[in-house]
């Protein structure tokens, strides 16, 4: 690991089909709960073949005050309702939140769909502005989770959006680690956030790559690694992970998960929306350098593994290059489905309740791996009962960009 200062989360605050809080995740994982719907209404996209998404259910936008809200979707109030529990649970006080020693790293792949979609239907059906307010521009603008969270709780510190389709939310966390890391501020506030929408379910869906046959037994879907994958689920939620300098969180006594201790990135360069092992590679060994560690020093992955064909692939043949078949793999969008640009955010908090709680979650649907991949060491059957010091998060997006995180529990 190179120079700079340690880096630690002492917050967690997340959204997911699964529940909204890390107990929830953890008995979800271990139960072999699914997030996945049947999705009514969406027979009524014409041409639609996906029926199935995943939803968070409660989210009340009263919950946040109307001063705030006005300018948040939906996106924008799952993100605001993560970091308001991240900043809890890491009890930091509001003025320390509310000054230039706090930044925001935090993205999603856009804003709010919805309000993006009710603020162009006059303008498209009847070639009119009339009645539309400025504020309903900041609900759907590209960094509106970023800009909305630093107006929620008063930021000063370095604003950044992460705006990198499904890899938004890792890339939150991992500019957050660099920004304590180098000194920038000494706390910062990294995730990412994603609405559920049908047209994101039409985007992948356009694409061929969404999952179409398991209508009538959702939970069945998506497949990450499967022979008989047939695509993603889309999904929503945030995760918000508070990343404090080592030495100020000790001195304040605060809780600590786990300390990042290494970021990754790297591009494919070769298309614009399938996998590349060796830009998947580039990502990883990136991260362990980072680290300063060898593949053998890892031991547990949370794959991205999203349950389509190219995808995963990709994955398989980029994890077993690196590491063989010696390292756990955990593929968890059977639980969670897809959740775009939060899934970063929400796979990192995933990463650090198994290392807390000593479990690797088995690959929810993976019921036969395919033999047409390079062979991984799947977490198949119950979950693993097993001491994790040291995990690996990866993610990756269209475009081409690909990420990786590394965790370290702390002794």
């Amino acid at each position: 690991m190179g120079k700079g200062n340690r880096v630690v989360v002492t917050g967690v605050g997340l959204r997911s089909p699964l529940g909204h809080t890390l107990a929830v995740l953890r008995d979800g994982f271990l139960a072999g709960k699914s997030g996945v719907r049947w999705m009514p209404g969406w027979e009524s996209l014409e041409g639609l073949r996906t029926r199935v998404g995943a939803p968070c259910d409660g989210i009340d936008i009263n919950d946040i005050p109307r001063k705030f809200a006005r300018t948040m979707g939906r996106v924008g109030v799952l993100a605001a309702l993560s970091v308001r529990d991240a900043v809890a649970d890491a009890g930091l006080p509001a003025e320390v939140v509310a000054s230039p020693s706090c930044g925001v790293a935090y993205g999603s792949t856009v804003g709010s769909t919805a309000a993006q979609e009710d603020f162009l239907r006059p303008i498209l059906n009847d070639s009119s502005i009339r009645g539309l307010l400025a504020s309903n521009y900041l609900q759907f603008m590209s960094h509106t989770c970023a800009a909305n969270i630093a107006l929620m709780f008063g930021c000063k510190g370095p604003v950044i959006a992460s705006c990198t389709a499904c890899t938004s939310g890792s890339q939150g966390v991992g500019i957050a680690y660099e920004q304590v890391r180098f000194g920038r501020v000494p706390i910062c506030l990294g995730g990412g956030a994603e609405e559920l929408h049908i047209l994101h379910a039409g985007v992948f869906d356009i694409m061929r790559a969404t999952s179409s046959g398991y209508a009538d037994t959702p939970e069945r879907t998506p497949r990450p690694f499967d022979r008989k994958r047939d695509g993603l689920v889309v999904g929503e939620g945030a995760a918000c992970l508070v990343m404090e300098e080592y030495e100020r969180a000790r001195k304040r006594d605060a809780n600590i998960y786990a300390e990042i201790i290494g970021f990754g990135q790297g591009c494919n360069g070769t298309h614009p929306t399938n996998s590349d092992p060796e830009g998947i590679c580039i990502a990883i060994n990136a991260a362990l350098r980072d680290a300063a560690l060898a593949p053998s020093d890892i031991q547990h992955i949370n794959a991205h593994a999203t349950g389509t064909d190219v995808g995963d692939a990709a994955e398989a043949e980029a994890i077993h290059r690196i590491f063989g078949a010696k390292v756990p793999v955990s593929a968890l969008k059977g639980y969670l489905s897809h959740t775009l640009g939060a899934s970063g955010a929400i796979e990192s908090a995933a990463t650090i309740v198994m290392m807390r709680d000593g479990f690797m979650a088995v690959s929810k649907n993976l019921d036969e791996p395919d033999p047409a991949l390079p062979p991984i060491d799947h977490v198949l059957g119950s979950a693993r009962q097993a001491p994790i010091r040291i995990a690996m998060n990866n993610n990756f997006a269209f475009g081409g960009i690909n990420t990786s995180l590394v965790f370290r529990a702390l002794s």
